[in-house]
């Protein structure tokens, strides 16, 4: 039996991003909330309200003998665009930006050498602006939030 490892992505709307990792095999479970501030504690208003220097970010329980950290980076960068910086689409402000929050030496080190390899792959024509930090606290968005884009669907199937 694996232990179980953490993965913390901030790529735009966290509604997005969790739901595109909701669909990988080896994701256990996921959550919305905010990383990367100084502000304890910050509600949705404060966070959009660009006072609390939080990303939102979708926080990834999974298992590393199905699915490995480098297969969720792929899935990371696939998902938004690391060259905009503090925008993802029509979202703007810095709780939007592309950020990798690691919570292992190991995690730090993939990530580093992922963005690198992305950065010289000659995909994209400006620099990567993706933050790579240490995990710092994570508050959890409201139950609302959480898996929102997955209930919206799935009440719109159901009409």
């Amino acid at each position: 039996m694996s232990i179980q490892q953490i993965a913390t992505f901030g790529a735009g709307c966290f509604w997005k991003t969790e739901n595109e990792f909701l669909k990988v095999s080896g994701v256990i479970t996921t959550s919305v909330g905010y990383m990367g501030g100084d502000f304890p504690n910050p509600s949705y208003l404060d966070v959009v309200a660009r006072i609390t220097g939080h990303a939102e970010v979708a926080q990834i329980e999974y298992d590393p003998e199905i699915v490995s950290y480098q297969e969720l980076l792929t899935i990371f960068w696939q998902i938004h665009d690391p060259t905009s910086l503090n925008r993802q689409g029509a979202d703007r402000g810095e709780q939007y930006r592309s950020v990798i929050f690691y919570h292992t030496p190991e995690q730090e080190q993939i990530a580093r050498q992922s963005k690198l390899q992305l950065g010289q792959s000659g995909k994209y024509n400006k620099d990567i602006v993706t933050e790579i930090k240490p995990a710092k606290d994570y508050y959890l968005a409201t139950e609302d939030h959480q898996q929102y884009l997955a209930k919206k669907n799935n009440k719109v199937n159901r009409n």
